[in-house]
């Protein structure tokens, strides 16, 4: 069990925004933070503040990554020529939980690392349990036969809130996702702004 499973919306509370898309988000009621004092008025934050939020937002959209995991994809976006934010958003979507998220074999991201976890996820055929496992154009990405009816598969493929990206081909009735080409941030469907290079800036900086 991922350690941010049960409390995933403290993070959505904390940015004020429902950084999922997810209708349950208790941002949908209540925008300001957790806690007893996170409804004191919000001052203006200042550069050092905003690029930390977007770190931390886009962090956490991926299941709340721990920072050693976030640095050290950051550092090898960096090495690849071209911007390093949009480096960076493609590294993050080819992992191997996100894909499974985007391709709706699961309704959060969470529930991807979880599933991943328990090895009920094949790439080209061989059973693979390591989330941050990273895909590449073409891959086969496909749910285990037994898994097939699992209750939060079939949850997950009849969720009207989110559609899956270009960026894959997937057949819902033999359960099975193509990893067609790497994203740009402007293909990535992401429910709220996400700004990748602020978080350059931060780690530039810091």
């Amino acid at each position: 069990m991922t350690k941010r499973t049960s409390a995933k919306y403290k993070i959505d509370r904390r940015m004020g925004e429902n950084i999922w898309g997810r209708p349950k988000s208790p941002v949908n009621r209540r925008e300001y933070g957790p806690g007893q004092h996170g409804q004191r008025r919000k001052g203006k934050l200042s550069d050092f503040g905003t690029q930390l939020r977007a770190k931390q937002k886009l962090k956490g959209y991926y299941g709340d990554l721990t920072e050693k995991q976030f640095r050290r994809i950051y550092a090898e976006a960096e090495r690849i020529k071209g911007d390093t934010g949009e480096n960076l958003v493609g590294l993050l979507e080819r992992r191997l939980d996100a894909v499974v998220y985007r391709a709706k074999f699961v309704p959060t991201v969470f529930a991807a690392r979880q599933f991943v976890n328990h090895a009920h996820v094949l790439v080209n055929g061989k059973s693979v349990n390591i989330p941050s496992y990273r895909v590449r154009e073409g891959d086969v990405i496909e749910v285990r036969q037994k898994s097939k009816q699992l209750a939060v598969v079939l949850e997950a493929v009849a969720l009207a809130e989110r559609d899956v990206p270009d960026y894959l081909e997937v057949d819902h009735h033999k359960m099975t996702a193509t990893f067609v080409r790497t994203p740009s941030l402007g293909d990535v469907p992401y429910p709220v702004m996400m700004e990748p290079n602020l978080v350059v800036e931060f780690y530039a900086k810091n």
